[in-house]
């Protein structure tokens, strides 16, 4: 009986933990609400938690009442995050933990414009700043991810028109200006390399190769557990292998690139005389969903990724390939090609065979490397929250 109570009281505690994650800064009573607990058994576990350091309790007005706003520690400082994709804005906030405290997605229009992107992010910043009741003061910097090579000395795309409108923008500095605190660029592949090498499906080895597919593809490289980014950031741009010499013209002007092949644009337009105008969601949907047709494009771009790749882990010998972006949501429909196309083509090491998997940390992987990269920057030893050992301890 006293075993199932324990258990019982750990489940509550953690369900409390895990709506203050998703949801920020929640009144007692919204606890309650929000966990379907009583109020009596969330201001006990509030109590607890607070006083073991994993929850704070600061003073606030709801609904012009007095109340009392519950978050989870900030402890050392909070970390932004924020990923603009080529369709997409995400950012979060949060701690030395690496727990997320608050984050929020935003789509984006076609070719965005920047100062309309970033004025959008650091107001979305602000606001989840607000939500978890963080003080800017606590900010140890921010770090911004885009999909385009970018020199992290200056955080100027060094490759034009990869991303048209946004060639000579010094993004760093301009973010600084809006947010009053030190802003870190890089690109969204190297970000979700470091990521997954941090929190996710790399940990185990130092060199590893991320691969971003998304609306375009790119790659991560960490060496010996750090990024690899080349001269002004454009290591692992497979998304500029040529791959058709007949193909059309890249947006970085050459012929026949990785990303006319396999990117969004040209995985739909391939399907649209069978299956009609599809979204890039749309089509991992169905192919999840045993579409025979959008099975078939996502298998033959993940064939066409390996074959890159496999040239890549040749010349790097890694100890892991990990597939991420928004098409490994299908899973082994696209990482079984990869593997298979690397297999082919990469030397049999018998004493450390190359594995190829899926990211662990999906759509997040992006936005929590640009986290980390503010973390390590700022040299804060970092833990990882464990949930049912803190409540343990608190018993």
């Amino acid at each position: 009986m006293s075993g199932s109570q324990t258990a019982l009281k750990e489940a509550n505690r953690a369900a409390v933990v895990e709506v203050l994650r998703r949801h920020g800064g929640l009144t007692q009573v919204e606890l309650a609400g929000a966990t379907g607990l009583s109020a009596a058994t969330v201001s006990n576990i509030v109590r607890e938690l607070s006083g073991s350091g994993l929850l704070e309790v600061r003073n606030t007005v709801r609904s012009g009442r007095r109340a009392q706003l519950v978050t989870l520690a900030h402890r050392t400082g909070i970390a932004l995050g924020v990923h603009i994709g080529l369709r997409h804005l995400r950012v979060a906030v949060a701690d030395t933990r690496h727990e997320v405290l608050a984050e929020q997605t935003l789509p984006l229009p076609f070719e965005h414009r920047i100062d309309t992107t970033l004025d959008r992010a650091a107001r979305l910043l602000s606001e989840l700043l607000d939500r978890v009741g963080g003080d800017e003061e606590e900010i140890l910097g921010v770090g911004v991810g885009v999909p385009a090579p970018v020199d992290a000395s200056t955080g100027v795309i060094s490759v034009p028109g990869i991303m048209r409108g946004w060639d000579d923008v010094a993004i760093g500095h301009v973010m600084t200006k809006r947010l009053g605190r030190p802003v870190l660029v890089d690109n969204d592949a190297n970000l979700g390399a470091l990521a997954e090498s941090r929190l996710g499906a790399s940990r185990p080895f130092q060199d590893s190769v991320y691969v971003r597919a998304s609306f375009g593809t790119g790659a991560g490289v960490m060496i010996a557990g750090r990024l690899h980014r080349g001269f002004a950031g454009t290591a692992g741009e497979i998304g500029h292998v040529q791959v058709d010499p007949t193909g059309d013209i890249c947006l970085c002007g050459s012929r026949g690139c990785l990303n006319m092949v396999v990117g969004a644009q040209q995985l739909l337009a391939s399907l649209r005389a069978s299956r009609g105008p599809l979204t890039l969601q749309d089509l991992v949907t169905l192919a999840n969903d045993g579409d025979p047709g959008c099975r078939q494009v996502v298998e033959d771009a993940g064939a066409t990724i390996g074959t890159v790749v496999a040239g890549l882990s040749v010349a790097l010998n890694p100890q892991c390939v990990v597939v991420g972006g928004e098409l490994a949501d299908t899973g082994e429909v696209l990482v079984g090609p990869v593997r298979e196309a690397i297999r082919r083509r990469v030397l049999p090491n018998h004493i450390a065979p190359l594995e190829v998997v899926r990211g662990e940390l999906g759509q997040r992987a992006e936005v929590m490397g640009a986290v980390m990269l503010v973390l390590e920057s700022a040299d804060v030893p970092t833990t990882v929250l464990d949930v049912p050992a803190l409540a343990s301890a608190s018993e």
